[in-house]
Order: structure tokens, then C-alpha cells, then sequence
């Protein structure tokens, strides 16, 4: 049976060192964030996800949905009452407004129940997990009645919410959907089309679901210009706040899915549902991508979550299997064979999946902290320039966490040989589980085009020369440091690779878009390799301070400083590989024509 461990220690190390989140107590929202309450967060929720979530991850996954004739939904044995412990230990509240019933802490906590709930049964956490989104969206274009009818029982939990763009014939290209929204006259309109791939459509965890719907009014450009956004209530909700009459909208089947099997991805059917606009005509997709950034964030923290659910088993595993002896004699002499921990190969895909899960980890907390301080910051200069930089990093959280995510996981079941193949010991299912993150909410290649085509040139390249400046202002600092310099000289050297990437678009791009095409996936990787290293020497550097202070676990931070070495010697040499690879340019990846793709008979 997999195991998980909620990794509390490291979450804390993370949040009260290397952010220091107690710092910002004078920032609203940052003063309920105590010590004590930030202990008691990243615990409970810990025992909660290690105790409840997690031993129904494996069953949920053999049982799936079940779909009914009346197209409602039933989740598997034990969801709808671990739901009601999720709700009225009120899990969902802790980083929503107060003013509708949420407790108001930073997105920070939110983020670490986040991630504990995605490690330990990604498939449930994806049902509240769109709601998150959904709230972002009502709040900052809804209109005062639609906050004040949905937020306060989404924010509770009461209510769950989802997002529906893609259809049968169009994914990212959303300026063709077909689904038609109709004025009624009185202020609604008539929702009529179809969409698919619609996690936690359908469901009985909760008495009424908000959808999020993309739609086009009459006489709209035939172009992603023409779509509204639109709330369409599951049921339908009285003045006084009751649930009224059933909606035209219903699930007309279940995806069968490789995996997160427990989680309804529906085919929804509008057939002139009644919806309210949300925001302004023809500005949907604006208020969409609100909904869509929380979204990818929240599926970069899924990656980490199946790889250090993962790497939590390959460990245990390696520990108790036996099979041969080490290179270098018998580690355990009156034992037949030695673990296979002391094999350098298995060392080294776990060493690759610690270095990378704390990383990850450490680099999705810092985004959360972005995110607070984008609205937040005492300053404008200080909040447009957090805005900018979490721009930048939410593609390469999504794609290149979600990249690594998904090889960590196969890496952990290579660790079990046969074994990770067998499905009774649950790496299949992780495996199966992480390869979706790197498909929706976007695909990696999208992610890619997407930090490579906007996000590198807007405001005239503010956020990439921002980022470059806070990279090197850290180097700069550590070089002085003999335990430190070491790190600081190899991230320099990645740093100067991205650079120069940076650059080679720069002046190749313009006149050959290919260019950019050819290079986005391999840019977005240099750059995540960049950023965890910028994440491994801060910690590094805080390890360093705490062992110089005698702290009670020395090997906990000698643990940070080794890692960290090791991810400098390992993994940033990739970023000067991906950097010649980007600038061979497009010509011989667009060579040759459609027939030389075919196989011949």
C-alpha cells in the first residue's frame, strides 16, 4: 500500500525561513498569519491529507465516477464524507476575502494545502481546486449581486465551481467555439453548445455547482474578440439565496481517462441554460485567463505533488530492497545483499527527485508570496514589479514543474524495477496521475509559447530584466561567502546561458517566428533549471546562517547545503546544452515536407 508523509518540516523551513513570512505581518492580510497559526496550518493540514485524503487515493482510483441515467454523478466510496471534513474544517477559506467569509490569510497557506492535498489525492483535490479560480474571477469582474450570490458559499465550500472553454473541435484556439449564448430579455441569456474535458462537472459533493462558461452573443467577432464569460448555476438560485429550479445544463458522459480516475471529467451539455454575463461583452476571455493563471499555478503544484508522493515511496522502497552489493564492498556485510539504496544509480534518480521536490516546492511558496504582494506591497513600484515576475514564472511553474514532475514520478517508478510496474504498489498510478499536469490548463508547448511570445517582451522586457537583476543581486551577495561561492559561481554561469538564450531570441526571432517556436520548450526548461537554482542558493544561504546558530536539527540544514550542491553540479550544466539546442535555430526541425512523415507500405 503507498505511503505518504505530509513534508511539514520542510514546508516551515521554507515559509518561516527562506520567506520569512512573519516579516510582512505589517502588510494586510499578513498580521493573522502568526507563528503559532502558521504551525497549526501547515500540521493540521498535514494530518488531515496524510489520515484522510491519502488512504482514499489508491481506492478512488480502482472505483472511479460512476454516472447515473439521469446523467447525475456518484465519487467513489468515501469522497462525499471526506468532503465534509474538507468543508467544515473550512480548508477552502483560508486565504479568501474576509468579506465573504474567508479567513484572509496569505496565499502562501493556501498554497501548502494546496500542495498537500494534490500529493495526497490529486484526483479529489481538483474539485475544489478550480473553485479557487472561479472566486478569483467573480471577484475581480463579477458584479456586485453575483459576488454576493456566489462567492460566500463558494468560499465555504458550500458550492464548488469549474471552468469550461474547450469544446469537440477547438482546445487552445478558443476564438472558434461555437457555444451561443442568446439574450432572454430580462438580463440572463440562453447558454446552447457543448463542452468537454470539464473537471469535477458533475459530481455529489455539494448541493449546487457554479459554472464558468465561454460563449459567444449574437453578432460577436468570429475571433477570440467575440467571447463573453458567463455564471451558470447547476441550480438555479432564488432571490432569498435558496436553490431554485434544475438548469438546462447536464453531463452527457465521463471522459475514460489514463488516469485521475476519481475525478468526473465530464462532457457538459447547455441546452439553453440560464446564465449571467460576468464583466463586459466580448471581454471573456480576459476574465477567463484570471480563472486560467490560478489554474496553472495550481497544476504546477500538482507536478510537485506526484513527484514527491513518488519520491516518498522510491525511498522506502530502496531502503528495504535488497539486490546485490555496493561498488565499493559490502555496505552490510552479515546481510546477503545490500539495499539497493547504495547502488549510485538509484541515488542518483533520487538525489535528482529531493533536488527537485524542494526546489519545486520553495519556488511555488515564493510565487504564492508574489501573488499576495502583487496586491499587497506598501508600493506600486513594488506591486507592478511582483505582478511582472509572477507573469514570468507561472508558464515555467506549470511547464517545466509539470516536465520534471511527470520524469520524477517515472524516475520513482524505475526505482521498484518490476515491482513499479506491478499496480498493487501505487507508482503506476502516480505516474498515470502526473502526466495529465502536463496537458491541461493549457499544454507545455502552450506554456512555452506562452513565456516565449508574451511574457518575454511585454512592458519592453521589464519582468525578464527584473528577474535577471534579483538572480544576480543573489549571486553577487554569496560570492563573498566561502561556504556559498561555490554555489553562487555555478548558478552565475547558468545565469550568463540564459542570458545569451535570451538574447539569441532577441535577434533571431523577429525575422524567422520559427525561431521562436523551435526554441520556446528549450527556453522554458533553461529557465526553470535558473530558477530552482536561484531557489537552491537562497536556501543554501539560510542553511548556512541556521548551522553557524547551533539549531536542534544540524542535519536537517547539512541535508540543504549537500542537496543544493548537488543540484548545482547536476542539474544547471543542462541549461548551456538547451542553450546550443535553441540556437540550431528552426531550419532542419521545418526541413521537410508532409509526405516524408508518412510511413511507406
Amino acid at each position: 500500500m503507498p505511503i505518504y508523509t505530509a513534508p511539514t518540516r520542510d514546508t516551515r523551513f521554507v515559509v518561516n525561513e527562506m520567506l520569512d513570512l512573519a516579516s510582512y505581518g505589517n502588510l494586510p492580510g499578513f498580521e493573522h498569519a502568526t507563528p503559532d497559526m502558521i504551525d497549526t496550518v501547515i500540521n493540521e493540514a498535514g494530518k488531515f491529507c496524510a489520515e484522510v485524503l491519502a488512504p482514499l487515493n489508491k481506492s478512488g482510483d480502482e472505483e472511479g465516477c460512476t454516472r447515473h441515467e439521469d446523467g447525475s454523478v456518484t465519487t467513489p466510496k468515501g469522497f462525499k464524507e471526506a468532503f465534509e471534513q474538507y468543508r467544515e474544517s473550512g480548508w477552502g477559506t483560508i486565504s479568501s476575502p474576509e468579506e465573504f467569509g474567508g479567513q484572509g490569510m496569505p496565499h502562501v497557506l493556501g498554497f501548502v494545502v494546496e500542495e498537500f492535498m494534490a500529493t495526497s489525492n490529486q484526483a479529489f483535490a481538483m474539485y475544489p481546486g478550480l473553485t479557487t479560480g472561479a472566486i478569483s474571477a467573480l471577484i475581480a469582474k463579477g458584479s456586485d449581486e453575483q459576488k454576493a450570490t456566489y462567492l460566500p458559499k463558494m468560499i465555504a465550500a458550500e458550492w464548488l465551481g469549474t471552468m469550461n472553454l474547450t469544446e469537440p473541435h477547438c482546445g487552445t484556439d478558443l476564438g472558434m467555439i461555437r457555444t451561443k449564448a442568446e439574450p432572454n430579455g430580462d438580463g440572463s441569456y440562453a447558454i446552447t453548445g457543448t463542452k468537454i474535458f470539464i473537471s469535477a462537472g458533475e459530481h455529489d459533493l455539494t448541493e449546487n455547482i457554479i459554472h464558468l462558461v465561454l460563449a459567444k452573443t449574437p453578432g460577436a467577432p468570429d475571433s477570440t474578440k467575440g467571447i463573453s464569460l458567463f455564471v451558470v448555476p447547476k441550480f438555479l438560485v432564488n432571490d432569498d439565496g435558496s436553490l431554485g429550479d434544475r438548469n438546462a445544463v447536464s453531463c452527457g458522459s465521463i471522459e475514460h481517462k489514463m488516469g485521475i480516475h476519481a475525478n468526473s471529467t465530464c462532457v457538459l451539455n447547455y441546452d439553453g441554460a440560464k446564465g449571467w454575463m460576468v464583466g463586459e461583452e466580448n471581454k471573456g476571455l480576459a476574465a477567463m485567463f484570471i480563472m486560467m493563471n490560478a489554474a496553472r499555478l495550481g497544476v504546477g503544484i500538482q507536478g510537485l505533488g506526484q513527484a514527491e508522493v513518488a519520491y516518498q515511496n522510491a525511498v522506502a522502497y530502496a531502503l528495504d530492497r535488497r539486490q546485490g552489493r555496493a561498488l565499493t564492498g559490502p555496505a552490510e556485510p552479515e546481510a546477503k545483499a545490500d539495499p539497493i539504496f547504495v547502488h549510485p544509480d538509484v541515488r542518483r534518480m533520487l538525489m535528482d527527485a529531493k533536488a527537485f521536490t524542494e526546489g519545486q516546492r520553495a519556488l511555488c511558496l515564493w510565487a504564492a508570496l508574489l501573488v499576495d504582494l502583487t496586491h499587497k506591497a506598501p508600493t506600486e513600484e513594488e506591486r507592478a514589479e511582483s505582478d511582472l515576475i509572477l507573469g514570468l514564472l507561472t508558464p515555467v511553474i506549470k511547464g517545466y514543474g509539470t516536465d520534471k514532475g511527470y520524469e520524477v514520478a517515472t524516475n520513482m517508478q524505475q526505482v521498484f524495477g518490476g515491482h513499479g510496474y506491478v499496480e498493487e504498489w501505487g507508482m503506476s498510478q502516480f505516474v498515470r496521475d502526473a502526466r495529465i499536469t502536463q496537458i491541461y490548463e493549457g499544454t507545455n508547448g502552450v506554456q512555452a509559447m506562452d513565456l516565449c511570445g508574451r511574457k518575454l517582451a511585454q512592458n519592453g522586457g521589464a519582468g525578464i530584466q527584473a528577474f535577471f537583476k534579483l538572480v544576480g543581486e543573489e549571486i553577487a551577495a554569496a560570492k563573498g561567502d566561502e561556504t556559498l561561492a561555490p554555489l553562487a559561481e555555478a548558478l552565475e554561469k547558468a545565469l550568463a546561458q540564459h542570458q545569451a538564450a535570451t538574447m539569441w531570441f532577441m535577434q533571431n526571432a523577429m525575422a524567422n517566428p520559427n525561431n521562436l517556436g523551435a526554441g520556446a520548450h528549450n527556453y522554458m526548461h533553461i529557465m526553470g533549471i535558473v530558477t530552482l537554482g536561484y531557489m537552491w542558493l537562497r536556501m543554501a544561504k539560510v542553511a548556512k546562517t541556521a548551522l553557524a546558530g547551533s539549531p536542534d536539527d544540524p542535519a536537517f540544514y547539512q541535508a540543504k547545503l549537500a542537496t543544493a550542491r548537488y543540484y548545482m553540479d547536476r542539474y544547471l550544466p543542462d541549461a548551456g546544452a538547451l542553450r546550443r539546442k535553441l540556437e540550431a535555430g528552426s531550419d532542419s526541425m521545418m526541413a521537410l515536407g508532409e509526405e516524408a512523415f508518412q510511413t511507406a507500405a
